[in-house]
């Protein structure tokens, strides 16, 4: 059987297996709180996967992991342990169990909904709402950037074809099935990615032009010194500082993947599934940016021609992997990049059903014309998010301003409302606003090409606390009506 024979026949049985599943749980889902958290019955095992496999998609394996590799060589390592650690772990200790409590005893199931409740804003929740459905879209897109660069070398197909088949392969994934559907599918696929990742670590290792683990990391280590990247100097270690933070605590305030505590079940489940998150983060991240790490091994000086986004792509293309196992990393891949996908997706568009047009302009709509609105708006999100893919962006950046935007928003208020009931409606206003302004100007003004995303989203991040701390501050002193508490939303519920 020829390269292209199996490599195609390999994605097809992994493209059947997801459909099954999407059909499986096409009835499961039929009303919104199925179709948004699912019972809220999700155990440690799914609901640590289907994290992972949100965070890690082909924009870290090819962007990330590529573009970074190439700037720091092996210090590019540090963010792929950064985001298991700070990511993962500490995410999942400081934000996981009190964010499950709080949403199931206030029935939540999103974002808007939190900080509506929280700070008793409408305009709070309308005004998340459309900061999360409009940047999440560029981070959605960047996932198709991704993943059509490493289809286009190895399989020698259109660009254009292959991010129309990712696109359906998404949308058909979350319409027929919602959130539940994804979290299954999320938990298969985790276990392909992580014996994917395994496997393509002591293959890159065995290729002749690493000549094994000691001589690769010798090797490497010889180039970083002759081209001054041993140590870094200050501008390049200050870039890759904030490619660290924005990559492990920017995940803080995105609300995919916060929507991920929702579902589970009870307190046992989070202890699990903490651990089985970091050990995901460790292994996939930690491993991705290796492989990245080593890009100089194979192009020397000379930067691959289509850029940074080819790095990895073209690495794999020249390894002379077995059609099988070319066939694997492809779904991967493609596992990885249907997870992040998915998980955008349904977020952006159950907060635009549920908080903005329920809401607002349709109050009594029923839960089963809800999660048909939902359906339709995911199919959209889909189609811009695939219009936005040909802007000719590259993929860090693109993630990096979906990221620096969102989280910078929405990182402090979260995480202050949780643990801290002194912040007011006044100083989560201008958390939120300093924060979505520190990030989007930047960017906005250069036309969205500035290469410093990364940079602009931790100061984003770091402002909004202060801003947060301070407007709530203020507010309190003069007694403004905005500084009210809301002693009823930290009152101890049912059992949780």
């Amino acid at each position: 059987m020829d390269k292209q024979m199996t490599i195609w026949l390999v994605i097809g049985v992994y493209a059947i297996f997801m459909l099954a599943i999407g059909i499986l749980y096409s009835r499961k889902g039929s009303d919104m709180a199925g179709f948004t958290v699912g019972g809220r019955s999700a155990g440690a095992w799914i609901s640590a996967l289907s994290y992972g496999t949100a965070y890690f998609s082909a924009v870290m394996f090819i962007g990330y992991s590529g573009g970074s590799g190439w700037s720091y060589g092996l210090w590019s390592v540090l963010v792929g342990i950064g985001n298991a650690v700070f990511g993962s772990l500490l995410a999942w200790l400081v934000l996981a169990n009190r964010t499950r409590k709080i949403t199931r005893r206030h029935d939540i199931k999103s974002m808007p909904q939190l900080f509506e409740k929280r700070f008793q804003s409408p305009a709070m929740r309308l005004f998340s709402c459309i900061v999360i459905f409009v940047f999440l879209i560029p981070y959605s897109a960047s996932v198709y950037k991704g993943l059509t660069s490493v289809c286009s070398v190895i399989l020698g197909i259109n660009e254009q074809v292959c991010m129309i088949i990712i696109a359906i392969a998404s949308a058909l994934l979350l319409v027929l099935g919602g959130y539940m559907a994804t979290l299954k599918a999320d938990f298969v696929q985790g276990f392909v990615m992580m014996i994917g990742v395994t496997a393509l670590i002591v293959l890159v290792v065995l290729f002749p032009q690493v000549g094994g683990l000691s001589q690769g990391l010798s090797n490497m280590a010889d180039y970083m010194k002759a081209h001054e990247m041993a140590p870094l100097p200050g501008k390049s270690a200050v870039a890759l500082v904030s490619t660290l933070l924005m990559t492990s605590f920017g995940t803080w305030g995105l609300p995919q993947m916060v929507h991920k505590y929702y579902g589970i079940r009870d307190g046992k489940e989070v202890k699990r599934g903490t651990i089985i998150s970091t050990f995901f983060a460790l292994l996939v991240a930690g491993g991705g940016y290796f492989i990245g790490s080593l890009s100089h091994l194979f192009f020397g000086e000379t930067m691959p021609e289509g850029g940074k986004d080819f790095i990895v792509p073209l690495m794999l293309d020249s390894a002379g992997l077995p059609n099988l196992l070319i066939g694997v990393i492809l779904v991967l891949l493609i596992s990885a990049s249907v997870s992040t996908l998915s998980s955008i997706t349904l977020t952006a568009c159950t907060t635009v059903s549920m908080d903005l047009v329920k809401s607002t302009f349709a109050k009594k709509m029923e839960d089963r014309n809800l999660a048909a609105l939902t359906r339709i708006l995911c199919l959209a999100f889909v189609v811009l998010s695939y219009v936005i893919a040909n802007y000719p962006t590259p993929i860090l950046e693109m993630m990096s301003y979906s990221w620096g935007i969102i989280s910078g928003s929405f990182l402090a208020p979260y995480l202050l409302s949780l643990y801290w009931k002194g912040i007011n409606r006044a100083g989560a206003w201008a958390g939120m606003l300093g924060g979505f302004l520190t990030a989007f100007l930047p960017a906005a003004l250069s036309g969205f090409t500035t290469p410093d995303g990364p940079l602009y989203a931790c100061l984003a991040m770091i402002l909004s606390f202060a801003l947060c701390f301070a407007g709530s501050k203020i507010a309190g002193v003069f007694h403004w009506k905005s500084a009210q508490p809301n002693e009823k939303f930290y009152s101890p519920g049912t059992e949780e």
